[in-house]
């Protein structure tokens, strides 16, 4: 039986592993840092969430919670460790990202089919009949493995660049000037809401728009071929200053939007708002909702400082910026996650161009069992089109290559209701219910199957 050689311990690489392992499969699990760390990583830490430590929406019949009801019924090892160390975040899995790590550190100690090797993969081997390759090395590969992804698949690599969001130590948050509570008063009142009237909103807004921002490094100019490009980001998660440079009121009706947030004190809803998301579950500490930035340290303690309930905080991290690369799915990758031209390799994670946390886990999941599948000589099935798996798959795989950008989990991703169907259905919430009941039912379906 083939051996399976998983490179990458973020939340790809140690999901496919233990699902490989799950099958009965011997995997080699190779993590470079403490070694050699990334621009963005702050541990050696197996599943480090280096952004924020949302797992996005729980709302039933959204498509975050699809793709998460799916992965629950295949079994997903992490998705369960984030469910165990879920803290309070209104309609959203959130987790405290320390415990998270340490859960799936111990599910990774505790599997002996795994074998774990802490060192640099600089060299993949595409003429290694006797191994099966899952490269999930992530946004943030090195640039000799990135060099040498490079070299079997013949393309430049795709980079855009993502954003990190402040963290706020609870207690210098002034208590008296915010307030608890969650948007229509739906679910629990979760995340704290810093309130803005319009004269603050505008201070706020000139302060954030001239705040200089961090000089560019020559990691963030250069991508592996070694030819100059300009910052390029990523549409779905912008630095807060690139929104707000976009039109004075580009905030207002994104991350500071204030609708359904009433606040207490004035039966009113704010002219802005800005929400503070719960860190851990000590809660001794918040991060910025949707505060991304690429600002200088300096700059943004004195710009986020005028955010009210903020003026005098703590900022246990800093906003920051870092690469992220990914392949160029449409072209290089089959619907089970095989390299065309080296069906040996595969790729799982943000490298292969999903994006989120969620995304990720859910590559990994698929990436290990159809090793698995491979290792023991069945054929493949890959995850059926009408499920979210399926879609989010089918998505990166078949985009338009010229437009081609990492995704998230959308109903725009599912196969659309027929004609018919969308017309007698005017209620959008009735529409995403029938998704919905319709890719569980064929995922539940492919999974008994494959089993």
């Amino acid at each position: 039986m083939k051996k399976i050689k998983i490179i990458g311990g973020g939340l790809a690489g140690p999901e496919a592993a233990l699902q490989a392992a799950k099958f009965d499969c011997d995997v080699d699990l190779y993590e470079m840092r403490p070694h050699r760390s990334t621009e963005a990583h702050q541990t050696s830490d197996f599943a480090e969430l280096v952004c924020s430590n949302s797992l996005k929406s729980e709302s039933e019949n959204t498509a975050p919670w699809l793709l998460k009801q799916e992965m629950r019924r295949a079994g997903s090892i992490l998705l369960a460790e984030a469910d165990a160390t879920a803290v309070p975040a209104g309609h959203a899995l959130a987790v405290d990202r320390e415990l998270f790590s340490k859960r799936v550190a111990d599910r990774i100690a505790a599997e002996p089919r795994i074998t774990v090797h802490r060192e640099e993969v600089t060299h993949l081997d595409e003429n290694d009949a006797d191994t099966l390759t899952i490269l999930a090395s992530g946004p943030l590969t090195s640039p000799a493995l990135a060099a040498e992804l490079q070299r079997l698949t013949g393309s430049d690599h795709l980079a855009f660049y993502d954003s990190i969001s402040p963290i706020v130590d609870a207690t210098t948050i002034d208590m008296d000037k915010v307030y608890f509570a969650a948007r229509y008063d739906k679910g629990t009142a979760d995340y704290i809401n810093c309130p803005f009237t319009k004269e603050e909103y505008e201070t706020f807004l000139d302060a954030l728009t001239t705040a200089e921002n961090v000089e560019s490094k020559d990691w963030e100019k250069f991508p592996v071929d070694g030819t100059a490009s300009k910052l390029q980001y990523f549409e779905g998660c912008l630095p807060i200053e690139e929104t707000a440079r976009r039109g004075r009121d580009t905030l207002r009706f994104g991350p500071m939007k204030p609708v359904g947030l009433t606040d207490p004190k004035t039966g009113r809803w704010p002219y802005a708002v800005v929400q503070l998301r719960q860190e851990n579950l000590r809660a001794d500490s918040y991060n910025i909702v949707g505060f991304q930035n690429h600002l200088k340290y300096g700059e943004q303690a004195r710009v986020l400082r005028l955010i009210p309930g903020l003026e005098r905080a703590t900022f246990l991290r800093y906003g920051q910026i870092h690469r992220n690369t990914y392949i160029h799915a449409p072209s290089l990758l089959t619907e089970t996650l095989q390299l065309k031209a080296h069906p040996r390799i595969m790729i799982a994670g943000q490298l292969s161009g999903v994006e989120g946390y969620t995304e990720s886990i859910a590559s990994g999941m698929l990436a290990g069992r159809y090793a698995a599948a491979l290792a023991h000589g069945n054929t493949l099935t890959p995850a059926p089109r009408a499920s979210a798996n399926g879609s989010l798959t089918h998505y990166i795989t078949h985009a338009e290559t010229k437009k081609f950008q990492p995704a998230n989990i959308t109903f725009d991703l599912l196969p659309p209701l027929e004609v018919e169907l969308r017309k007698k259905m005017r209620d959008k919430k009735e529409r995403h219910k029938l998704q919905c009941e319709r890719a569980l039912a064929a995922w539940d379906e492919w999974l008994g199957a494959i089993h």
